[in-house]
């Protein structure tokens, strides 16, 4: 039972990063490295950093962990999490203010359908959510094609496609986060680890996607 893990060091305790990092890991999967070749990697780990922090990123048990904070060095070991990427302070950026000005005049887009080709979307993002949205324009045509079981759409996200049509559109990375950037419906509460707190809104947030 591996998960993975992103374990921080203390690279004042070593001249050589790469054998540092390997002493923490369990000696029985350990690699022997080439006399004449440095990089081979220890099978467990996924990724060594080399800048701004010192650390891995490795598979490990909880008793593998358990077993590196009674080691010199150890600083933390923290297991990998999936963040959402939330936007707060874009509208302020642009100078637009949630109740007054040019972005409460303009309804907040309102009736506006926009349109984005990106590499697919997460609907069930907080951002897509549609308290609030009106129902989408009698004009709409589109379709939602997402897998059954794996997603709908609403009255904020109106339509998904692949280009592909065996492919379904469903992914959470640039797209979702371009979608929201554009139309987010608010969402309240958003920060990342303390930082940038506040309401999290796209520049159109009652326009559909």
């Amino acid at each position: 039972n591996l998960d993975v893990y992103i374990v921080h060091v203390d690279h004042a305790q070593s001249d050589d990063l790469e054998t540092f990092y390997d002493s923490f890991l369990p000696t029985n999967t350990n690699l022997a490295a080439a006399s004449t070749n440095r990089t081979t990697d220890h099978p467990r780990i996924l990724y060594r950093y080399r800048h701004v922090i010192s650390g891995f990123a490795a598979k490990l048990s909880e008793a593998d962990v358990e077993a590196m904070r009674q080691m010199k060095g150890f600083v933390s070991a923290r297991p990998e999490r999936m963040m959402p990427l939330h936007t707060t302070h874009s509208p302020n950026f642009l100078g637009l203010n949630q109740n007054t000005g040019l972005w409460k005049n303009s309804n907040y887009g309102k009736g506006v359908i926009i349109g984005l080709v990106d590499i697919g979307v997460e609907p069930s993002h907080p951002s897509f959510a549609d308290a609030g949205m009106p129902p989408p324009p009698a004009k709409w045509k589109g379709e939602c094609k997402f897998r059954a079981g794996k997603g709908a759409c609403n009255k904020k996200l109106i339509g998904a496609r692949f280009l592909i049509d065996e492919l379904s559109p469903l992914t959470d990375g640039h797209g979702t986060h371009t979608a929201s950037t554009a139309a987010g419906n608010f969402v309240g509460g958003a920060g990342f680890f303390g930082n940038a707190n506040g309401t999290a809104a796209g520049v159109a947030p009652l326009a559909h996607v």
